[in-house]
């Protein structure tokens, strides 16, 4: 079992949650119930994953819970792609955020291979 909190991706993605939500208080409000409520879900689902991954029994079991925080991690990267295609967001804001989705999403690969390499 991990301890999760001291987990540097965890941290990394607890501060990208709050990003997200920085972020998405600029999106037009009429996609409130559309592109913002799926890119605050998917930013939630990346720190909650590997949470609830780092207290099952196995790595085995944690590494299929990074499985999905990195899916996670892929979708909400999308999802900021197509807010500046829709021109909901500025360059500046595109520059900075997707970066950061960018390196936990190699973090957790990284984090997932020493998992398996210590099975």
């Amino acid at each position: 079992m991990h301890n999760y909190k001291e987990l540097k991706i965890w941290q990394k993605s607890r501060t990208l949650v709050k990003e997200v939500y920085e972020l998405t208080t600029s999106l037009p409000s009429s996609e409130k119930y559309g592109i913002v409520s799926q890119i605050q879900r998917a930013a939630i689902s990346i720190p909650a994953n590997i949470a609830e991954g780092s207290g099952r029994g196995s790595n085995k079991d944690f590494s299929r819970f990074l499985d999905i925080a990195v899916a996670s991690a892929f979708e909400l990267e999308t999802e900021i792609i197509l807010c500046f295609d829709l021109n909901f967001i500025e360059e500046q804001s595109f520059n900075t955020i997707l970066p950061r989705i960018q390196e936990i999403q190699k973090m957790i690969f990284s984090f997932k291979n020493q998992l398996e390499v210590n099975k």
